[in-house]
């Protein structure tokens, strides 16, 4: 991933085959299958990615957590990186990074049933290149080991959880703009990912997106879902009830 172009992206929720097509077919620079706060489960992943995988570069899947065998299971089926959340330390990023990547470089172990098929008989000597690792920041720990996080060898980028980070800061749920500690903590973890030369990722949407990309951030996830549809419906609701 180029850290100076901007990545747009969408985060899909919903279990569907008929959404993640559609979506992949729009032109984000990538889709997040969300496993961890969606609705979708290791039965209806494999469906998904087969639905998105023709049309979309780049599919990454937000695991529940930072477990080797999810990992290499999402891995194995197609995803092209994940996003793992709650990474607190180097120490935990480095496991991750591990989970991600074959031999010598990580402990990932050989089995790319669905990846060999799509990506090639080389997948496995290939896959080291192109598989994104990309932890979560969204706690205090996360942090106040930051730098740390982002020296380790196979971190391509972060991705900020604005929620879970605002309510560690003490300040609720949702994003704080304004606020000293919720500004700073931004501040701090583009800057941080300058020196580092990582890609500083970040959930937004379209009414946020063009703030967070002056702020630095260069993957940014613009709409997703379930909420798209829901405003899209409200919206078409209110405009007749409220004529």
């Amino acid at each position: 991933m180029d850290a100076e172009s901007p990545q747009l992206g969408c985060w899909l929720k919903v279990p569907s085959t008929v959404t993640a097509e559609a979506v992949s077919l729009l032109g984000f620079d990538y889709i997040s299958i969300d496993m961890q706060h969606g609705l979708v489960s290791r039965h209806d992943l494999i469906p998904m990615l087969q639905a998105i995988h023709p049309h979309s570069p780049r599919t990454i899947v937000r695991v529940p957590a930072n477990d080797p065998s999810t990992i290499g299971w999402c891995l194995d089926g197609g995803a092209t990186g994940v996003i793992v959340p709650l990474v607190n330390s180097a120490a935990e990023a480095e496991a991750a990074v591990e989970a991600c990547l074959y031999p010598p470089a990580g402990q990932r172990s050989t089995g790319p049933t669905r990846s060999s098929l799509i990506y090639g008989r080389s997948y496995v000597d290939n896959a080291n290149s192109f598989v994104q690792c990309i932890p979560m920041i969204e706690t205090v720990g996360a942090l106040e080991s930051l730098d740390a996080i982002l020296s380790i060898p196979g971190v391509d980028a972060i991705y900020v959880g604005p929620s879970d980070l605002s309510r560690n800061l003490g300040l609720g749920p949702g994003n704080h703009d304004g606020e000293p500690a919720f500004d700073d903590a931004l501040v701090t973890i583009v800057e941080a990912c300058r020196r580092s030369g990582v890609v500083p990722g970040i959930h937004a949407d379209a009414q946020l997106a063009l703030k967070r990309l002056d702020q630095g951030f260069r993957m940014v996830t613009i709409a997703e879902d379930l909420g798209g549809m829901k405003d899209t419906l409200v919206s078409a609701l209110d405009s007749i009830r409220n004529r």
